[in-house]
């Protein structure tokens, strides 16, 4: 038997159409196999730990500043509450409902992380987006922007405040003293260290 021949035109034909069909197969692979990918230049990745590193510091001086807020809100409260017992003891009602009355303030800006001055900046964070404890407001933990107050500290302070503020009128030692008892127990849970 003898091998059929084909003429040379037909050869180079067929050959060009393998040619053709190899070239096609070949820009039909991804484009991944035909790239090697390069890694991120280290001028970025160092730039933006840069920039990781400031976030993450504002984060943190939040945190101081709220938290120098609170002590400086206690620290008020506190020389209150020692003028208006010195006062109660003197008998002098009049300064003893006006320190009572400043000390219920001072509680009452505990618990909301300051005053209306220091709420308006807070709320000027939240419109931009910057949600200090934003897993805990998910959760429930905290209100909206708050940093240091949880909603349970909260309650029990802004409890304290108005408690307070009612004994203005009759004020007494003792019963005095049993309430800030109260704001000083939840002022040092909320500002022990973090673990």
């Amino acid at each position: 038997m003898q091998r059929l021949r084909l003429p040379s035109t037909i050869a180079s034909v067929a050959g060009c159409g393998l040619m053709v069909a190899v070239t096609l197969a070949l820009a039909a692979a991804p484009a991944a196999a035909q790239i090697k990918e390069l890694p991120t230049a280290p001028e970025f990745v160092s730039t933006y730990n840069s920039l990781a590193d400031a976030i993450l510091a504002l984060h943190q001086t939040e945190e101081h500043m709220v938290r120098s807020i609170l002590a400086a809100a206690y620290e008020h409260a506190d020389e209150h509450l020692s003028r208006a017992q010195q006062a109660i003891v003197a008998k002098n009602a009049a300064d003893a409902k006006s320190l009572i009355e400043a000390l219920a303030v001072d509680v009452g800006q505990l618990a909301t992380e300051g005053d209306n001055s220091v709420g308006a900046v807070r709320k000027r964070l939240i419109l931009g987006g910057a949600h200090h404890n934003a897993a805990g407001e998910a959760q429930g933990i905290f209100e909206e922007g708050y940093v240091i107050v949880t909603k349970a500290a909260k309650a029990k302070l802004l409890a304290s405040s108005r408690a307070i503020a009612q004994m203005s009128s009759a004020p007494k030692a003792p019963e005095l003293t049993a309430e800030w008892q109260k704001v000083q127990a939840v002022y040092t849970e909320l500002t022990k260290p973090a673990k």
